[in-house]
């Protein structure tokens, strides 16, 4: 099991994208896509084409109980369903780990994109985390439009049933657990900062600020699903500065390596 002091890499699902690499990052450069295949060689698939993980992150906390870092991409019936590898397996990735969804006390939402927070409810709508809160930025509800299915699917149930909690900003969830707003991707997307002690080093779980190891190579290189590239540059380059800063490793939901160097 992949995992960094309290943080465990939870696998729901890898899959090809429905774009080429190159296609999904326009103007990447030749040096860029060089350096991205030595950081993270599992992501060159046959024929350009993009091999990327889907991944959530547990953090262990006191008293046998959990903080979820996303959803993932769902069963089969999920909206993810539309185009990414359904259904994930992070059910039997939690339990492989020791993790019960009772045990689980807040699910933190990078962001409302369907690969994000599949796992978010159950086969009847019911929320799968029967005792989380699920933590989301205000700004991130604010700017689904609600024929988004994810609305119907999450946002919606997570409301219905008291579960859904909306925070603005930088917000301690537990004491070392900060979310950091990270807008670009999507308006409210957020990372969350571990801070582990104990020697272990911390990690800066990254939800989509950076989605291949191309943008780790040169953090300027846009995505083509970014709803704001100027915004979604400024927070990865934040994010790779403060990672720098604290000598945290990333964890990244979509590279093929959980555990990943910011420099």
């Amino acid at each position: 099991m992949d995992h960094h002091g309290q943080v465990v890499a939870l696998l729901d699902a890898t899959g090809s994208f429905f774009e080429p690499a190159r296609t999904a990052f326009p103007g990447a450069g030749e040096a860029a896509w060089a350096r991205a295949a030595l950081l993270d060689p599992g992501a060159a698939g046959p024929e350009g084409s993009w091999v990327l993980d889907f991944r959530c992150f547990a953090i262990a906390r006191p008293g046998g109980r959990w903080v979820l870092v996303d959803a993932g991409v769902g069963p089969a019936a999920s909206p993810a369903a539309a185009w990414a590898p359904v259904p994930g397996r992070l059910p039997a990735a939690l339990a492989e780990a020791g993790i019960e969804p009772a045990q689980v006390e807040a699910v933190v939402l990078t962001h409302l994109h369907e690969d994000h927070a599949g796992w978010a409810s159950g086969a009847a709508g019911e929320p799968y985390f029967p005792a989380a809160r699920y933590v989301v930025q205000s700004a991130e509800v604010a700017g689904l439009d609600r024929a988004d299915p994810v609305w119907d699917w999450t946002v919606a149930p997570l409301r219905a049933a008291g579960q859904l909690h909306e925070v603005e900003g930088v917000h301690r969830l537990f004491p070392g657990i900060t979310l950091l707003p990270t807008p670009g991707h999507t308006p409210g997307h957020q990372s969350v900062l571990v801070e582990q002690g104990d020697g272990a080093r911390d990690v800066l779980v990254t939800g989509d600020v950076l989605v291949h190891a191309v943008q780790l190579a040169d953090p300027a290189i846009p995505y083509s699903h970014e709803r704001d590239r100027a915004a979604a540059r400024a927070s990865r380059e934040a994010v790779l500065a403060r990672a720098v800063e604290q000598g945290a490793l990333l964890g990244t939901a979509h590279l093929t390596r959980a555990f990943v160097e910011p420099g």
